[in-house]
Protein backbone atom coordinates (compact mmCIF):
# COMPACT_ATOMS: atom_id res chain seq x y z
CA UNK A 1 0.00 0.00 0.00
CA UNK A 2 1.51 3.36 -1.04
CA UNK A 3 1.18 6.23 1.42
CA UNK A 4 -0.15 9.03 -0.79
CA UNK A 5 0.84 12.40 0.62
CA UNK A 6 2.45 15.62 -0.63
CA UNK A 7 6.23 15.64 -0.83
CA UNK A 8 7.97 18.18 1.35
CA UNK A 9 10.42 20.64 -0.23
CA UNK A 10 13.48 18.48 0.46
CA UNK A 11 11.84 15.32 -0.90
CA UNK A 12 10.73 17.11 -4.06
CA UNK A 13 14.27 18.28 -4.71
CA UNK A 14 15.59 14.74 -4.21
CA UNK A 15 12.92 13.24 -6.49
CA UNK A 16 13.73 15.77 -9.20
CA UNK A 17 17.48 15.19 -8.83
CA UNK A 18 17.09 11.42 -9.03
CA UNK A 19 14.73 11.54 -12.01
CA UNK A 20 17.10 13.86 -13.93
CA UNK A 21 20.30 11.94 -13.12
CA UNK A 22 22.12 10.04 -15.85
CA UNK A 23 20.69 6.65 -16.90
CA UNK A 24 17.74 6.89 -14.48
CA UNK A 25 14.52 6.23 -16.39
CA UNK A 26 11.05 5.86 -14.85
CA UNK A 27 11.33 2.11 -14.22
CA UNK A 28 14.81 2.47 -12.72
CA UNK A 29 13.61 5.37 -10.57
CA UNK A 30 10.90 3.20 -9.01
CA UNK A 31 13.30 0.28 -8.54
CA UNK A 32 15.75 2.57 -6.75
CA UNK A 33 13.01 4.04 -4.58
CA UNK A 34 11.83 0.56 -3.63
CA UNK A 35 15.34 -0.65 -2.89
CA UNK A 36 16.54 2.34 -0.86
CA UNK A 37 13.31 3.68 0.61
CA UNK A 38 13.92 7.32 -0.37
CA UNK A 39 15.28 9.33 -3.29
CA UNK A 40 17.98 10.81 -1.05
CA UNK A 41 19.41 7.38 -0.21
CA UNK A 42 19.15 6.30 -3.84
CA UNK A 43 21.18 9.35 -4.92
CA UNK A 44 23.91 8.39 -2.44
CA UNK A 45 24.00 4.85 -3.84
CA UNK A 46 24.11 5.72 -7.57
CA UNK A 47 27.90 6.18 -8.00
CA UNK A 48 28.76 2.82 -6.41
CA UNK A 49 25.97 1.00 -8.29
CA UNK A 50 27.27 2.38 -11.59
CA UNK A 51 30.85 1.38 -10.78
CA UNK A 52 29.72 -2.12 -9.86
CA UNK A 53 27.99 -2.34 -13.25
CA UNK A 54 31.28 -1.66 -15.03
CA UNK A 55 31.14 2.10 -15.54
CA UNK A 56 34.59 3.66 -15.86
CA UNK A 57 33.74 7.35 -15.44
CA UNK A 58 31.60 8.95 -12.75
CA UNK A 59 27.86 8.95 -13.27
CA UNK A 60 26.37 12.44 -13.65
CA UNK A 61 24.06 13.34 -10.80
CA UNK A 62 21.62 16.21 -11.25
CA UNK A 63 22.79 18.89 -8.86
CA UNK A 64 20.75 20.37 -6.05
CA UNK A 65 21.33 23.86 -7.47
CA UNK A 66 19.99 22.82 -10.88
CA UNK A 67 16.93 21.24 -9.27
CA UNK A 68 16.29 24.40 -7.24
CA UNK A 69 16.57 26.53 -10.40
CA UNK A 70 14.11 24.31 -12.29
CA UNK A 71 11.52 24.39 -9.50
CA UNK A 72 11.91 28.18 -9.10
CA UNK A 73 11.49 28.75 -12.85
CA UNK A 74 8.39 26.54 -12.96
CA UNK A 75 6.91 28.31 -9.94
CA UNK A 76 7.52 31.68 -11.63
CA UNK A 77 5.44 30.42 -14.59
CA UNK A 78 2.62 29.53 -12.21
CA UNK A 79 3.34 25.82 -12.63
CA UNK A 80 4.28 23.01 -10.27
CA UNK A 81 5.73 19.52 -10.15
CA UNK A 82 3.48 16.62 -9.18
CA UNK A 83 4.98 13.30 -8.03
CA UNK A 84 3.42 9.94 -8.81
CA UNK A 85 2.96 9.16 -5.09
CA UNK A 86 1.13 12.43 -4.37
CA UNK A 87 -2.62 13.06 -4.21
CA UNK A 88 -3.90 14.46 -7.50
CA UNK A 89 -1.55 12.48 -9.73
CA UNK A 90 -3.74 10.58 -12.24
CA UNK A 91 -4.26 7.09 -10.82
CA UNK A 92 -4.38 5.31 -14.21
CA UNK A 93 -1.04 6.87 -15.17
CA UNK A 94 0.53 6.15 -11.78
CA UNK A 95 -0.33 2.46 -12.12
CA UNK A 96 1.85 2.04 -15.24
CA UNK A 97 5.26 0.43 -14.70
CA UNK A 98 6.90 3.33 -16.57
CA UNK A 99 4.84 6.16 -15.07
CA UNK A 100 6.73 9.48 -14.99
CA UNK A 101 8.01 9.96 -11.43
CA UNK A 102 7.26 13.68 -11.81
CA UNK A 103 5.14 15.67 -14.24
CA UNK A 104 5.16 19.44 -14.64
CA UNK A 105 1.76 21.17 -14.74
CA UNK A 106 0.47 24.54 -15.86
CA UNK A 107 -3.20 25.30 -15.48
CA UNK A 108 -5.96 23.47 -13.65
CA UNK A 109 -4.57 20.30 -12.09
CA UNK A 110 -7.98 19.07 -10.92
CA UNK A 111 -8.71 18.12 -14.55
CA UNK A 112 -6.29 15.20 -14.11
CA UNK A 113 -8.92 13.50 -11.98
CA UNK A 114 -12.09 11.89 -13.29
CA UNK A 115 -12.81 10.23 -16.63
CA UNK A 116 -10.35 11.12 -19.38
CA UNK A 117 -10.52 10.09 -23.03
CA UNK A 118 -7.62 10.67 -25.45
CA UNK A 119 -7.97 11.71 -29.08
CA UNK A 120 -5.14 11.67 -31.62
CA UNK A 121 -4.82 11.73 -35.38
CA UNK A 122 -3.19 13.10 -38.50
CA UNK A 123 -1.36 16.42 -38.54
CA UNK A 124 -2.35 16.93 -42.19
CA UNK A 125 -5.96 16.11 -41.41
CA UNK A 126 -8.80 16.66 -43.86
CA UNK A 127 -11.41 19.37 -43.34
CA UNK A 128 -13.98 16.68 -42.54
CA UNK A 129 -11.63 14.97 -40.08
CA UNK A 130 -11.00 18.24 -38.23
CA UNK A 131 -14.73 19.04 -38.11
CA UNK A 132 -15.56 15.55 -36.84
CA UNK A 133 -12.82 15.60 -34.17
CA UNK A 134 -13.91 18.96 -32.83
CA UNK A 135 -17.58 17.97 -32.67
CA UNK A 136 -16.71 14.63 -31.07
CA UNK A 137 -14.73 16.45 -28.37
CA UNK A 138 -17.74 18.70 -27.68
CA UNK A 139 -20.02 15.66 -27.35
CA UNK A 140 -17.57 13.78 -25.13
CA UNK A 141 -17.32 16.81 -22.86
CA UNK A 142 -21.11 16.91 -22.58
CA UNK A 143 -20.99 13.21 -21.62
CA UNK A 144 -18.63 13.96 -18.72
CA UNK A 145 -15.21 13.20 -20.24
CA UNK A 146 -12.11 15.38 -20.23
CA UNK A 147 -10.24 15.16 -23.54
CA UNK A 148 -6.47 14.64 -23.69
CA UNK A 149 -4.29 15.11 -26.77
CA UNK A 150 -0.80 16.15 -27.82
CA UNK A 151 -1.13 19.75 -29.11
CA UNK A 152 -0.04 18.80 -32.64
CA UNK A 153 -1.55 20.37 -35.75
CA UNK A 154 -4.67 18.85 -37.25
CA UNK A 155 -6.71 16.40 -35.17
CA UNK A 156 -5.00 17.18 -31.85
CA UNK A 157 -5.72 20.89 -32.23
CA UNK A 158 -9.34 20.21 -33.16
CA UNK A 159 -9.80 17.94 -30.13
CA UNK A 160 -8.41 20.57 -27.76
CA UNK A 161 -10.57 23.32 -29.22
CA UNK A 162 -13.71 21.20 -28.99
CA UNK A 163 -12.99 20.38 -25.34
CA UNK A 164 -12.01 23.83 -24.06
CA UNK A 165 -15.39 24.37 -22.40
CA UNK A 166 -15.57 20.95 -20.71
CA UNK A 167 -11.87 20.48 -19.92
CA UNK A 168 -8.85 19.53 -22.01
CA UNK A 169 -5.38 18.18 -21.20
CA UNK A 170 -2.42 18.91 -23.49
CA UNK A 171 0.59 16.60 -23.13
CA UNK A 172 3.71 18.27 -24.52
CA UNK A 173 6.58 16.60 -26.36
CA UNK A 174 9.09 19.02 -24.81
CA UNK A 175 9.13 21.19 -21.72
CA UNK A 176 5.86 22.46 -20.28
CA UNK A 177 6.98 25.98 -21.24
CA UNK A 178 7.84 25.19 -24.87
CA UNK A 179 5.00 25.90 -27.31
CA UNK A 180 5.03 23.45 -30.21
CA UNK A 181 3.98 23.99 -32.92
CA UNK A 182 4.38 27.78 -32.74
CA UNK A 183 1.10 28.27 -34.60
CA UNK A 184 -0.68 26.94 -31.50
CA UNK A 185 0.59 29.74 -29.25
CA UNK A 186 -2.89 31.18 -28.74
CA UNK A 187 -4.35 27.71 -28.08
CA UNK A 188 -1.58 27.03 -25.56
CA UNK A 189 -2.51 30.15 -23.59
CA UNK A 190 -6.20 29.22 -23.72
CA UNK A 191 -5.42 25.77 -22.31
CA UNK A 192 -3.30 27.27 -19.51
CA UNK A 193 -6.27 29.49 -18.63
CA UNK A 194 -9.02 26.87 -18.97
CA UNK A 195 -7.38 23.43 -19.14
CA UNK A 196 -4.06 21.93 -18.09
CA UNK A 197 -0.66 21.58 -19.79
CA UNK A 198 1.44 18.52 -18.83
CA UNK A 199 5.06 17.63 -19.58
CA UNK A 200 7.65 15.11 -18.44
CA UNK A 201 10.90 16.62 -19.87
CA UNK A 202 12.72 19.50 -18.14
CA UNK A 203 11.74 23.12 -18.70
CA UNK A 204 13.10 24.54 -21.93
CA UNK A 205 13.40 21.13 -23.65
CA UNK A 206 12.72 21.49 -27.38
CA UNK A 207 10.57 18.68 -28.79
CA UNK A 208 12.49 16.07 -30.77
CA UNK A 209 11.30 12.98 -32.62
CA UNK A 210 12.61 10.67 -29.88
CA UNK A 211 10.46 12.46 -27.28
CA UNK A 212 7.12 11.72 -28.92
CA UNK A 213 6.77 7.98 -28.12
CA UNK A 214 7.39 8.89 -24.47
CA UNK A 215 4.82 11.67 -24.73
CA UNK A 216 2.36 9.28 -26.38
CA UNK A 217 2.54 6.75 -23.53
CA UNK A 218 1.39 9.53 -21.19
CA UNK A 219 -1.51 10.50 -23.47
CA UNK A 220 -2.79 6.92 -23.54
CA UNK A 221 -1.85 6.24 -19.91
CA UNK A 222 -4.03 9.09 -18.65
CA UNK A 223 -7.11 7.85 -20.43
CA UNK A 224 -9.74 5.13 -20.29
CA UNK A 225 -9.49 4.87 -24.06
CA UNK A 226 -7.84 6.36 -27.13
CA UNK A 227 -9.72 7.54 -30.22
CA UNK A 228 -7.84 7.72 -33.53
CA UNK A 229 -9.28 10.09 -36.15
CA UNK A 230 -7.37 9.78 -39.46
CA UNK A 231 -3.95 8.15 -39.34
CA UNK A 232 -1.62 6.96 -42.05
CA UNK A 233 0.14 3.61 -41.66
CA UNK A 234 3.25 3.80 -39.41
CA UNK A 235 2.09 7.14 -37.96
CA UNK A 236 2.61 8.38 -34.43
CA UNK A 237 -1.12 8.05 -33.84
CA UNK A 238 -0.89 4.31 -34.42
CA UNK A 239 1.99 4.14 -31.94
CA UNK A 240 -0.33 5.75 -29.39
CA UNK A 241 -3.04 3.20 -30.22
CA UNK A 242 -0.56 0.34 -29.77
CA UNK A 243 0.58 1.74 -26.43
CA UNK A 244 -3.05 2.09 -25.35
CA UNK A 245 -3.71 -1.57 -26.13
CA UNK A 246 -0.57 -2.63 -24.23
CA UNK A 247 -1.71 -0.55 -21.25
CA UNK A 248 -5.13 -2.22 -21.24
CA UNK A 249 -6.99 0.82 -22.56
CA UNK A 250 -9.86 0.72 -25.06
CA UNK A 251 -8.95 1.60 -28.65
CA UNK A 252 -11.46 3.42 -30.86
CA UNK A 253 -11.12 4.39 -34.52
CA UNK A 254 -13.11 6.53 -36.94
CA UNK A 255 -13.56 4.81 -40.31
CA UNK A 256 -12.79 6.57 -43.57
CA UNK A 257 -12.58 6.17 -47.31
CA UNK A 258 -10.21 3.41 -48.53
CA UNK A 259 -9.09 5.93 -51.16
CA UNK A 260 -7.70 8.34 -48.54
CA UNK A 261 -4.26 7.32 -47.17
CA UNK A 262 -5.15 9.14 -43.95
CA UNK A 263 -7.87 6.56 -43.31
CA UNK A 264 -5.79 3.45 -43.79
CA UNK A 265 -4.47 3.43 -40.25
CA UNK A 266 -7.94 3.77 -38.71
CA UNK A 267 -9.48 1.21 -41.04
CA UNK A 268 -6.67 -1.18 -40.14
CA UNK A 269 -7.31 -0.66 -36.42
CA UNK A 270 -10.99 -1.50 -36.92
CA UNK A 271 -10.05 -4.60 -38.90
CA UNK A 272 -7.83 -5.64 -35.99
CA UNK A 273 -10.54 -5.20 -33.37
CA UNK A 274 -10.76 -1.51 -32.46
CA UNK A 275 -14.25 -0.17 -31.77
CA UNK A 276 -15.71 1.68 -34.75
CA UNK A 277 -16.74 5.24 -33.86
CA UNK A 278 -19.42 7.27 -35.63
CA UNK A 279 -20.25 9.48 -32.66
CA UNK A 280 -19.75 9.98 -28.93
CA UNK A 281 -22.51 7.49 -28.14
CA UNK A 282 -20.33 4.66 -29.50
CA UNK A 283 -17.62 5.53 -26.98
CA UNK A 284 -19.98 6.05 -24.05
CA UNK A 285 -21.69 2.73 -24.79
CA UNK A 286 -18.40 0.83 -25.12
CA UNK A 287 -17.06 2.20 -21.83
CA UNK A 288 -20.32 1.82 -19.90
CA UNK A 289 -19.64 -1.83 -19.14
CA UNK A 290 -15.92 -1.40 -18.54
CA UNK A 291 -14.58 -0.44 -15.12
CA UNK A 292 -12.15 2.49 -15.12
CA UNK A 293 -8.68 1.16 -15.91
CA UNK A 294 -5.85 0.72 -13.45
CA UNK A 295 -7.22 2.74 -10.57
CA UNK A 296 -5.44 0.76 -7.88
CA UNK A 297 -2.53 2.12 -5.89
CA UNK A 298 0.52 2.72 -8.08
CA UNK A 299 3.41 0.26 -7.83
CA UNK A 300 6.48 1.25 -5.89
CA UNK A 301 7.54 2.09 -2.40
CA UNK A 302 5.99 4.11 0.38
CA UNK A 303 7.86 7.30 1.15
CA UNK A 304 9.11 5.80 4.39
CA UNK A 305 9.46 2.24 3.12
CA UNK A 306 12.20 0.11 4.68
CA UNK A 307 15.19 -0.59 2.49
CA UNK A 308 15.19 -3.84 0.55
CA UNK A 309 17.34 -6.46 2.23
CA UNK A 310 21.01 -5.85 1.42
CA UNK A 311 22.72 -8.26 -0.94
CA UNK A 312 26.24 -9.35 -0.03
CA UNK A 313 29.08 -8.35 -2.38
CA UNK A 314 30.39 -11.91 -2.57
CA UNK A 315 27.02 -13.15 -3.88
CA UNK A 316 26.82 -10.26 -6.34
CA UNK A 317 30.35 -10.93 -7.63
CA UNK A 318 29.46 -14.57 -8.28
CA UNK A 319 26.14 -13.72 -9.94
CA UNK A 320 27.28 -10.91 -12.28
CA UNK A 321 28.95 -13.21 -14.87
CA UNK A 322 25.90 -15.48 -14.85
CA UNK A 323 23.59 -12.59 -15.73
CA UNK A 324 25.97 -11.16 -18.36
CA UNK A 325 26.16 -14.54 -20.08
CA UNK A 326 22.36 -14.71 -20.31
CA UNK A 327 22.01 -11.18 -21.68
CA UNK A 328 22.52 -10.21 -25.31
CA UNK A 329 21.46 -7.62 -27.88
CA UNK A 330 17.99 -9.19 -28.24
CA UNK A 331 15.43 -8.29 -25.54
CA UNK A 332 14.71 -11.03 -22.99
CA UNK A 333 12.00 -11.00 -20.28
CA UNK A 334 13.28 -10.43 -16.77
CA UNK A 335 11.15 -13.39 -15.63
CA UNK A 336 13.07 -15.60 -18.05
CA UNK A 337 16.39 -14.34 -16.68
CA UNK A 338 15.16 -15.18 -13.19
CA UNK A 339 14.15 -18.69 -14.26
CA UNK A 340 17.37 -19.51 -16.09
CA UNK A 341 19.78 -17.87 -13.65
CA UNK A 342 18.03 -19.29 -10.57
CA UNK A 343 19.03 -16.13 -8.73
CA UNK A 344 16.91 -14.48 -6.07
CA UNK A 345 14.90 -11.44 -7.22
CA UNK A 346 17.05 -9.18 -5.00
CA UNK A 347 20.28 -10.42 -6.63
CA UNK A 348 19.05 -10.24 -10.20
CA UNK A 349 17.36 -6.85 -9.88
CA UNK A 350 20.42 -5.37 -8.19
CA UNK A 351 22.66 -6.53 -11.05
CA UNK A 352 20.24 -5.15 -13.65
CA UNK A 353 20.20 -1.82 -11.81
CA UNK A 354 24.01 -1.75 -11.80
CA UNK A 355 24.18 -2.47 -15.53
CA UNK A 356 21.57 0.13 -16.40
CA UNK A 357 23.20 2.85 -14.34
CA UNK A 358 26.52 1.95 -16.00
CA UNK A 359 24.87 2.56 -19.39
CA UNK A 360 25.15 -1.10 -20.40
CA UNK A 361 21.50 -2.18 -20.23
CA UNK A 362 18.44 -1.09 -22.20
CA UNK A 363 14.86 -1.63 -21.05
CA UNK A 364 12.06 -2.54 -23.46
CA UNK A 365 8.30 -2.84 -23.33
CA UNK A 366 6.82 -5.86 -21.59
CA UNK A 367 9.44 -6.10 -18.83
CA UNK A 368 12.27 -7.01 -21.21
CA UNK A 369 15.93 -5.98 -21.15
CA UNK A 370 18.91 -6.24 -23.47
CA UNK A 371 22.64 -5.67 -23.24
CA UNK A 372 23.99 -2.76 -25.24
CA UNK A 373 26.30 -4.47 -27.74
CA UNK A 374 29.06 -1.88 -27.77
CA UNK A 375 29.53 -2.38 -24.03
CA UNK A 376 29.71 -6.14 -23.98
Amino acid sequence: MVDLRPLNESERLDWLRLSRSENVGPITFMALLERYGSAARALEALPELARSGGRKRSIKLFSKAAAEREIAALTKLGGRLLACHEPGYPAPLAALPDAPPLIALRGHGHLLEGDIIAMVGARNASANGIRFARQLAVELGAAGFKVASGMARGIDTAAHRGALESGTLAVMGGGVDVIYPKQNAALYEEIVARGVIIAEPPLGTAPQARHFPQRNRIISGLARGVIVVEAAPRSGSLITARLAAEQGREVFAVPGSPLDPRSRGCNGLIRDGATLVQGAEDIVEALAGVAPQALDEPPGAEFAAPEMAAVGESKLAAARPVVLDLLGPSPVPIDELMRQSRLTPALLLTILLELELAGRLERHAGGQVSLIESMR
